[in-house]
């Protein structure tokens, strides 16, 4: 028989961080890390034993925890997640409250746009933060528009969800602000084999990680207001190359938000005139 404190030794056994390892078996078990903790010589039947192993072998090939109990908190909101999306990350929510504390500074009833919603993280964070908001959302993927979807029915939040590449399905369309967590992996990276298990659509973005991030500068102003603002999440040494590509197209007012790192992790700016 195996409790939960000898799952948990198996764990530990094969490298699992702990984190990883209570989270697992908190979703495996409808349990929270309290009670795994004292009650550890409470056991497991046969089918979650089973599962137990699944999981182990698939989370040391770095099969993300969140594609494996279908779910991630963001920016205190459960989203489910399926490999159809990334696996949001607590970075992003960077990019989140600096569009909270741009909303903050104006009327109520403002119009927002983000791009590359994947999983519908930053979108339904924004909506859930600021309810009078008009948020729209937009992806090129209908599977991950359909996770998206899932997530905003189920949380009951209301966005308008777009399907196209970037300001493709909103012609005509003027925002307040502009919200974007692109693909910015240079294709060829070092690092994707890590990251196998997610949608390659949205991870990499040309030779140099930039091209979404190009297109999305060049087309910005045509989608917003007078004021407006266009934030970017991007890689931890690109501040400075999109904080270029903003200047060199015209935009005003180019700044930055560090992550919980210190890192430079996203840059903004206001509407060329």
């Amino acid at each position: 028989m195996t409790s939960v404190a000898e799952a948990l030794r198996q764990a530990r056994a094969q490298g699992l961080d702990s984190a990883d390892a209570m989270a697992l078996l908190g979703a495996l078990l409808a349990r929270s890390r309290t009670w795994l903790l004292t009650h550890d010589d409470a056991p497991l039947d046969a089918a979650q034993q089973a599962r137990w192993q699944d999981w182990l072998a698939r989370r040391q090939d770095e099969v993300p925890v969140a594609y494996l109990t279908g779910q991630h908190e963001f920016h205190g909101l459960m989203l489910a997640v399926t490999p159809d999306v990334l696996d949001p990350r607590p970075d992003t929510e960077t990019l989140v409250d600096w569009a909270l504390d741009m909303l903050a500074a104006l009327p109520p009833g403002r119009a927002l746009v983000d791009l590359g919603t994947g999983s519908g993280a930053v979108a339904l964070a924004l909506k859930s933060r600021r309810p009078d908001a008009q948020v729209s959302a937009v992806d090129l993927s209908p599977a991950a528009l359909a996770v998206a979807r899932g997530n905003g029915e189920r949380l009951g939040l209301a966005v308008n969800w777009h399907e196209g590449a970037w300001f493709a399905p909103l012609v005509g369309r003027r925002f307040d602000l502009i919200v974007s967590n692109p693909p910015y992996i240079a294709e060829g990276d070092t690092h994707l084999p890590a990251l196998r298990h997610e949608p390659i659509l949205a991870l990499t973005s040309g030779a140099d990680g930039l091209d979404a991030i190009r297109q999305i500068v060049a087309d910005a102003p045509a989608h917003l207001a007078s004021g407006g603002w266009l934030l970017l999440e991007h890689g931890h040494d690109q501040a400075d190359a999109v904080a270029a590509l903003l200047r060199a197209a015209g935009w005003q007012a180019v700044s930055h938000r560090q992550d919980l790192a210190g890192h430079r992790r996203c840059t903004g700016a206001r509407r060329p005139d």
